[in-house]
């Protein structure tokens, strides 16, 4: 107790030097405090993830059992509201060949639910004037061989390039040596892959579009996708059992769930196409999932402004209804929903935000099944749109 002293000086004296700041200053500091963690962020998040297993609800229990024996969904889920988790559980199998069962602080590879969290860092970027979206990325990247592709439009999937996933897999010779972002960019610079269509033509849901992204993060802040990640994003968010794994770093990733292709005979294992980050690369849990949507909500991340932005859908909406943003695919119904789903090397995942409901629902799985596209019932339980592609038409009213 003898350090409550110097507690009360050091408050003392940052009552003294704020009082004394200019309006400007003073709101300058409270924004830079909003980044740095504090023991009470530590103890409202244990209350966040507080769950009693004896508490869950019966309802979402059954659904996912039955989700489990009859779809084949492995993994682990977690369905919250208002704050408050209403289930949760880690069901089956992390590694079939050793019988190792999924626990709830299982690292999943997040496959494209890595893209919010890229999309969150350009716009921190943004607001710290380091970053424009109109920046073209040869600002950036000189050699680069399309004109006219600027932050934007990778964005939002309208920078028409080619997919580095097919493009290298028939030049980088040594398949046993990982490729990192910058060697992307160098063999797109030295190849000049042609590209699907023209810039700003129409969306085109394209990897290639979030590993530049990510090359462009580690150009401006002269560090690491990873390092940015870890310190800007998930140190602040309290989201300690997620990292950015590459295999230019890790020969083999440091986790203990593994993919499964389909069936348990075929586990997935890492290879040079899991050395490009940005556009997957990023492991998590379905508690850390949780508090990235709550920092997103409480400002500790991003200005209201710079996600009300991301919300936004940048496209022709299909169906009527889905349409994609900033990082985010957006459903612009009754109820605003944003969301991300994710799929490689044997991970398939989803990631569902409603934002006026305050309701996130969460599968990670680790076997990969259609097991994902049989949840209708779930979002109807839950009040939540179907966020499924086939389950709207253009013209379907908002009560249907």
């Amino acid at each position: 107790m003898l350090f409550r002293p110097y507690i009360l000086l050091f408050s003392l004296f940052t009552l003294f030097i704020t009082s004394c700041a200019s309006p400007e200053e003073k709101a300058k500091r409270i924004e830079e405090n909003k980044k740095i963690r504090v023991p009470e962020d530590d103890q409202a998040d244990s209350l966040l993830l507080a769950y009693d297993p004896k508490k869950g609800d019966k309802w979402i229990a059954d659904f996912v059992t039955n989700l489990h024996k009859r779809h084949g969904f492995n993994g682990n889920m977690l369905v919250a509201k208002k704050g408050k988790i209403l289930y949760q559980t880690a069901i089956g199998w992390a590694d079939y060949l050793h019988r190792d069962s999924l626990k709830i602080k299982s690292e999943f590879e997040l496959a494209s639910v890595t893209k919010p969290f890229t999309g969150t860092a350009i716009m921190q970027l943004v607001e710290a004037g380091k970053l424009d979206l109109k920046d073209d990325v040869k600002k950036y990247f000189p050699d680069f061989p399309y004109d006219g592709i600027n932050i934007e439009l990778l964005l939002t999937h309208r920078s028409g390039m080619m997919n580095y996933v097919y493009f290298t897999d028939g030049i980088w010779k040594d398949k046993k040596k990982p490729m990192s972002n910058m060697d992307v960019m160098q063999l797109i610079a030295e190849h000049k892959p042609a590209r699907y269509m023209k810039p700003d033509v129409k969306f085109h849901y394209n990897n290639s579009n979030y590993m530049v992204l990510a090359a462009i993060i580690e150009k401006v802040t002269g560090v690491s996708f990873a390092e940015y990640a870890m310190d800007k994003i998930f140190k602040p968010a309290g989201m300690k059992n997620t990292h950015v794994y590459s295999t230019t770093a890790y020969s083999k990733i440091p986790v203990d769930v593994v993919g499964h292709d389909r069936t348990w005979r075929y586990s997935v294992v890492q290879n040079f196409l899991d050395g490009p980050v940005g556009d997957k690369g990023i492991y998590s849990t379905v508690h850390d999932l949780l508090l990235f949507d709550k920092y997103l909500r409480n400002g500790r991340l991003l200005t209201d402004k710079s996600l009300d932005s991301a919300y936004v859908g940048r496209n022709k909406p299909e169906h009527g209804r889905f349409n994609y943003g900033y990082g985010w695919r957006v459903f612009e119904g009754k109820n605003k929903v944003v969301y991300h789903t994710g799929w490689w090397h044997g991970f398939r995942n989803i990631y569902v935000r409603d934002l006026e409901n305050e309701v996130v629902i969460i599968f990670l799985g680790n076997l990969t099944n259609a097991s994902l596209t049989h949840l209708d019932d779930l979002y109807k339980y839950l009040k939540v749109p179907v966020i499924r592609r086939g389950a709207w038409s253009g013209n379907m009213s908002e009560e249907d």
